[in-house]
């Protein structure tokens, strides 16, 4: 053999991959990601959910009461029922007490010594005043809803 029948070629490299179909870990990093998507939005979405049936409960039962002080008495009881989510023992509280732990730690009065002492004894009157019953109200759905959203 002569030295010119010998011809070394260069080194071939193999072809790049194909950036399509992608290796299968990216399949598995965007199942991953789609399903953390998903249960996100499904976890958003049953708050929201059990946020509205929350406010139709409170909505609720005020509408099926009648009477005024009928209403100062379901106002009372969706307040104590939200109430054990805070402290198991808040809803044999009575009197003042009971007011004080409506007020909340954030300082305000309302109940102690705005319309909330309406919750007192309205209950138990033959006649409520519509105004007082129309201050307490939205008071009392504040903190209903800031009760029920409470999870300790």
């Amino acid at each position: 053999m002569s030295p010119d029948a010998l011809v070394l070629r260069d080194i071939h490299q193999p072809p790049a991959p194909a950036w399509w179909p992608p290796a299968p870990g990216w399949w598995l990093l965007a199942a991953i990601v789609l399903a953390l998507i998903v249960l996100a939005y499904a976890w958003m979405a049953r708050r929201r959910r059990r946020q509205r049936a929350i406010v139709a409960l409170f909505d609720k039962t005020l509408e099926q009461a009648q009477a005024p002080a009928a209403r100062v008495a379901a106002i009372s009881e969706l307040l104590r029922r939200a109430s054990r989510r805070r402290d198991p023992a808040a809803d044999r509280l009575q009197g003042e007490d009971w007011l004080r732990f409506l007020d909340g730690d954030g300082g305000s009065a309302e109940f102690s010594a705005g319309a909330g002492r309406l919750l007192l004894d309205g209950g138990y009157r033959r006649d409520v005043d519509a105004a007082q019953l129309a201050a307490l109200r939205p008071l009392a759905r504040r903190r209903y809803l800031q009760l029920m959203a409470v999870r300790r």
